[in-house]
């Protein structure tokens, strides 16, 4: 799978997988226990893994980190793992079942011993989780650390990074087959979908359907695009003009989110993520509390009392969401004040730069927002970090809520405030228009451009040494050289950021694009930039990240549904403010509100029932999957009957 091959101990040959890499004063105790655990058998407790310490670079000046060790697996151990994962492979007979090391023949693409069967991907899942579950036995605490306590069943590797003995744990890039990815994908401009079975093939299921959901977004935005250009070409300022666009709104926000579960639900099948059983969720890394037992695993964890986690999310978090949020309405007020001023240098003196001038303010707003959201991260992380939550799950979905709500508020609120509050369409439409080009614009430098210009900083120092002028991905280093340039790559955080900024973008559009039709353009545009620049950095930027075996993108379809239900007030709002609408209500305002608002429930309840229609799975996919169900449980009766069989037997042999 990679160029180089090593050696072990044992004289092995294996492919390296992954890197492991220790503080560079590791104790040489520690070393030799973490080695033994790893290559120790599975029935005596380890990992049965191979693992060989990474060897000094080429032409070394610099003091460099000598505990940096390569992780590989013979491919028995590897098929035995993914059989342990329940990892779902297609049979010959084209159905997706959980693959079984006994019936291995009876799998599509398995030839010979199996050496390109698993994916490097899945092989790299299957190692990390094999190292994720290694666990003590009687030790108390890791050798030449008392600090760091052990006891029976506590995860090894989740307690060494804890403690910071070990770094870092990252895959390894495949070369050749990182640069047939990369040309498929981004280094020619062309127009077709993505590669999204290469992507899965190389990055696993997590990413390729975060590049699924952009793709199928981006497509999705051609219509309101194309309805859109019209509505700004012709120029039409009466207001009602957009109550059709509006209601547009409505039903497309709806089908486009309903369609893309049944895309999603299509694409986890034919990967096999779709009917695979969640494994049970261990402990976070950072999780503390008083040692117990686990009433499931019946294993010694840590217990933390879920009242004390309630007291800090409610008397601590709680309370500083809703000051941030406060004086995120502040900025906005300060915003609202320096519009004001440079309207009125404006009316004043109406020249050209007085007419930049009025856009000043929108701009300074929009960085500064940008810089609130920033800010607001990291205090958010550390919060959810400081609430000592036991599941990654549960972490995720308290930090999503709080980023989501402080971001929803940040970018949307002077929006609100100039539509329903202040009833300034044509300042509305300004603010939006400044407030996306803005952000998109912010957005690119931070996720692409700078990164890649501080990744290049860095790698000029790895380049002198194999004193080479071309740039590192289009040369062949040796494997010691790759290992640790790859090592001083950026890390991959996932595609938490990636799905928020599709959720404002998502946002601007549904919520307020009626009064800018040119929003959607905007974001297709915005779209088809961020797919080659989330590629480019996937791929030269950062460390490849492990393998994540999602069957859907989680939260965030809960998220943008969330968004789809504010839309519908938003937008039903909008019509009511219509100068057309108001002018079948000239005399009672009262009846106009109770006409907007019942409308309003009525497009609602259309959406619940477009909900309901449309299926979340295919059709075709739920017969598949009905049937798989049959057989196992027809395999199950076959197997009882068979074994009772055997004890009658036995028991009149007896």
């Amino acid at each position: 799978m990679l160029q180089e091959s090593s050696v072990d101990s044992s004289g092995s040959r294996f492919a390296p997988l992954v890197v492991l890499e220790l503080a560079s004063d590791t104790k040489e105790e520690a070393i030799t226990w973490l080695l033994s655990r790893i290559r120790d058998r599975q029935q005596n407790g380890g990992a049965e893994l191979l693992v060989e310490q990474l060897g000094p670079g080429i032409g070394v000046k610099e003091k460099e980190n000598p505990n940096m060790f390569l992780v590989g697996a013979s491919m028995q151990r590897l098929l035995c793992g993914a059989e342990d994962l329940g990892l779902f492979k297609e049979c010959t007979d084209g159905s997706m079942r959980a693959f079984t090391f006994a019936s291995k023949h009876n799998f599509k693409d398995f030839k010979g011993d199996g050496d390109s069967f698993l994916s490097m991907a899945e092989c790299q899942y299957v190692i990390k989780h094999e190292l994720d579950t290694l666990r003590a036995k009687e030790e108390t605490n890791v050798p030449g650390y008392s600090h760091a306590k052990l006891y029976p069943g506590k995860s090894i590797i989740r307690r060494l990074l804890s403690k910071g003995i070990l770094i870092q744990m990252f895959p390894l890039h495949e070369k050749e087959e990182l640069k047939r990815l990369s040309f498929s994908w981004y280094k020619k401009v062309k127009l077709s979908l993505q590669p999204l079975d290469d992507i899965r093939h190389y990055y696993g299921e997590g990413q390729a359907l975060y590049f699924g959901f952009l793709e199928y977004f981006t497509f999705a935005l051609v219509p309101m695009a194309l309805i859109g250009v019209p509505y700004y070409l012709f120029d039409w300022e009466d207001y009602d003009k957009y109550v059709v666009f509006a209601v547009f709104n409505l039903v497309w926000c709806t089908v486009i989110l309903e369609l893309w579960k049944r895309r999603s639900a299509s694409l986890a099948y034919y990967w096999g993520t779709l009917c695979r059983k969640k494994a049970f969720e261990e402990p976070r890394p950072g999780f503390h509390g008083v040692l117990g037992h686990n009433p499931v695993t019946g294993r010694a964890e840590p217990i933390y009392p879920t009242s004390k986690r309630h007291l800090r999310v409610y008397l601590v978090s709680l309370p500083f969401v809703l000051l941030c949020l406060y004086l995120s309405l502040y900025v906005m007020m300060i915003y609202f004040l320096m519009e004001g001023w440079a309207l009125s240098i404006y009316d004043e003196n109406p020249t050209f730069w007085t007419h930049i001038l009025l856009f000043i303010p929108s701009i300074i707003y929009a960085v500064v927002i940008e810089a609130m959201n920033l800010i607001y991260r990291y205090a958010a992380e550390f919060l959810t970090e400081w609430e000592n939550h036991r599941l990654e799950s549960s972490y995720q979905n308290h930090l999503v809520l709080k980023v989501l709500v402080f971001n929803f508020f940040s970018c949307f609120a002077s929006l609100f405030y100039i539509a329903f509050v202040m009833q300034d369409m044509e300042l509305l439409r300004q603010s939006l228009a400044t407030l996306l080009i803005t952000s998109q614009i912010l957005n690119q430098f931070m996720e692409a451009f700078l990164p890649y210009w501080l990744q290049r900083r860095r790698n000029k120092k790895m380049i002198r040494k194999v004193q080479k002028r071309r740039m590192y991905e289009e040369k062949e280093l040796p494997l010691v050289e790759q290992v640790r340039l790859e090592a001083d790559m950026s890390t991959y955080l996932g595609t938490f950021d990636d799905y928020l900024e599709l959720f404002l973008l998502f946002g601007y559009v549904s919520l307020f694009s009626c009064v800018f039709p040119l929003a959607a353009v905007l974001v297709v545009l915005n779209n088809i930039t961020e797919v080659y620049s989330d590629a480019f950095k996937m791929c030269r930027v950062f460390k490849r990240p492990f393998a994540d075996p999602a069957a859907n993108i989680g939260v965030w379809q809960l998220a943008f549904e969330a968004m789809s239900v504010i839309a519908v007030v938003t937008n039903c709002a909008l019509i009511g403010m219509s100068p057309q609408v108001r002018s079948y209500f000239p005399e009672s305002e009262t009846q106009l509100i109770l006409c907007t608002v019942a409308a309003e429930h009525v497009l609602l309840g259309f959406k619940f029932i477009l909900t309901f229609l449309i299926q979340d799975v295919p059709k075709h996919i739920q017969d598949k999957l009905a049937r798989l169900e049959f057989e196992s449980l027809e395999a199950l009766k076959k197997k009882v009957k068979s074994d009772s069989a055997g004890r009658q037997h036995e028991h009149q042999s007896l």
